[in-house]
């Protein structure tokens, strides 16, 4: 395709325009001179004459009257073009790596939240039980479940988590002695320290080790694990947090104290990258949630 240059079109469309090369020059922000300049060298390269130039005014010729209307309706066009390009809404995205027991009974059932909150960005969930590379690429952040630091990362703690007992209310337990003749229901944590809550370390915090019977049910999945407590199967040690639903529904009961604290919630992330805004949303969304769940959260960490 070929064209005289721009410059010399604009001109030519703007003192068309106006039919005069002062006000032209001052719609474009050059001098009468620089249009006229531009507009000669647009007839020029045309070999045709644009203009008659007269000593107060500048008339189209015959062909400057059919070049005109084109140029007019041409850079219109481009002009509403590149405002619909400069106005298009921008696709505003994220991932969150997310365990996937903290996904299905924390975060899912509040997400809907957040895309009232913030309906132009696009989020992504990532779940897997084990912590992602998040300079990697294959999250912008992740909510992790340990007792920290996180070298590198930007860390705001969500709550402490706890555990309880919890059962189904037709087993009728009332009191530590009762779990002689129960079913403990386990669950295989990848990793255990001094935090993790096993039915031992309840025991010793509850005065009760001799009431505990050694045989039980284990679980890789803790999902199940709560599950079997619901059908009645035996008595899990589950965050009342993760099953509110459930205990408020009935489905599960706990029949005595105590609690036991486990490590806290992080969300975390690089503090840097394109969608840092995105991120940083997500983060204050998260934390707005966990204030207004508050006290079944412990936000201090204590």
């Amino acid at each position: 395709m070929s064209l005289p240059p721009l410059a010399t079109l604009r001109a030519f469309e703007a003192a068309a325009r106006h039919q005069s090369f002062k006000n032209a020059a001052s719609e474009l922000g050059v001098t009468p001179t620089a249009i006229s300049h531009q507009v000669r060298l647009l007839e020029e390269t045309l070999s045709v004459r644009l203009f008659d130039r007269k000593p107060r005014q500048v008339v189209l010729t015959d062909v400057g009257q059919e070049l005109y209307p084109v140029l007019r309706d041409g850079f219109a066009a481009f002009a509403k073009a590149v405002d619909r390009v400069r106005n298009r809404p921008v696709s505003r995205s994220m991932t969150v790596s997310v365990i996937p027991s903290f996904a299905a009974k924390w975060l899912l059932p509040r997400l809907s939240g957040f895309q009232a909150e913030y309906p132009d960005i696009n989020l992504r969930l990532h779940t897997s039980p084990e912590a992602v590379d998040l300079a990697g690429g294959v999250a912008d952040a992740a909510i992790r479940y340990g007792v920290g630091p996180y070298p590198g990362l930007v860390a705001h703690k969500m709550f402490r988590e706890k555990f309880v007992p919890l059962c189904s209310p037709a087993l009728g337990l009332k009191k530590p002695e009762d779990l002689r003749n129960a079913t403990l229901l386990h669950f295989d944590w990848l990793r255990r320290d001094d935090a993790t809550p096993t039915w031992q370390r309840w025991g010793q915090v509850a005065g009760a080790a001799d009431h505990l019977p050694s045989a039980g049910i284990s679980f890789s999945d803790d999902s199940h694990a709560i599950q079997a407590a619901i059908a009645g199967h035996g008595v899990v040690l589950a965050s009342p947090v993760m099953v509110r639903a459930e205990i408020d529904a009935g489905l599960l009961v706990m029949p005595f104290s105590p609690e036991i604290k486990g490590h806290c919630y992080h969300y975390v992330h690089t503090g840097r990258g394109d969608n840092l805004r995105e991120v940083e949303a997500f983060g204050e969304w998260i934390r707005s949630e966990v204030a207004s769940s508050a006290p079944l959260t412990e936000q201090s960490g204590d």
